[in-house]
């Protein structure tokens, strides 16, 4: 039997590359497994917004996370072998963060044609949690009836939008602040805000 303290995290390439980044790193920090993957247009964000060199890219996520761990498991987009594609696989859900438009439209109706989306329908069909962190302004109709249909089929909404009432001091705050409210919803206890009342 595998081991259910296991995520998937999925990165695209939606702005904010570092959402995704500090999410996985507070998953291993909480001794939980992750399955990575990341899109290529996530790569070229990485690239764009962090100036990081992504020629080698196994690397690049070592130097991140320590895949040395043994808890992280990175994942191409074309690995249909990779166990979070079938859903006899025990883990705990799927986050994408951030969530381009283009993939909450695969995700949205059904698509698969990679592996994130793939391992994003596991979760639906399976009953597990699936949460998207849309980062995007302003909507336009689809991209609020992609977000409606996946929420209609249990999958979880929470957009990229940091709260102020614990007084931001940094652009680590409010980075913090939104990963702390994913964590939150997938149960994962953390430190990364105060919490209001505190």
């Amino acid at each position: 039997m595998s081991n259910p303290k296991i995520f998937t995290v999925g990165i695209t390439g939606a702005s904010g590359a570092v959402y995704g980044i500090r999410l996985v790193q507070e998953l291993l920090k909480a001794d939980y497994g992750v399955h990575l993957i990341i899109t290529e247009a996530g790569w070229q964000v990485m690239k764009e917004e962090h100036q990081f060199d992504t020629s080698d890219r196994e690397k690049l996520i070592n130097k991140l996370f320590s895949m040395d761990s043994g808890k992280l498991y990175y994942h191409t987009l074309r690995d249909f072998t990779a166990p979070i594609a079938s859903g006899s696989y025990r883990n705990e859900g799927m986050v994408v963060i951030p969530c381009s438009m283009g993939t909450l439209s695969s995700i949205a109706n059904g698509t698969s044609s990679n592996l994130l989306e793939r391992t994003a329908d596991v979760m639906l069909k399976e009953g597990r949690k699936l949460l998207l962190v849309p980062r995007e302004t302003p909507f336009n109709q689809i991209h609020l009836e992609n977000l409606l249909q996946v929420s209609k089929v249990g999958g979880k909404i929470i957009p990229a939008m940091p709260g102020f009432y614990h007084q931001p001091k940094s652009m680590d705050d409010l980075i913090n602040f939104v990963v702390g409210k994913v964590l939150d919803s997938i149960g994962v206890d953390h430190q990364l805000f105060t919490r209001w009342g505190d």
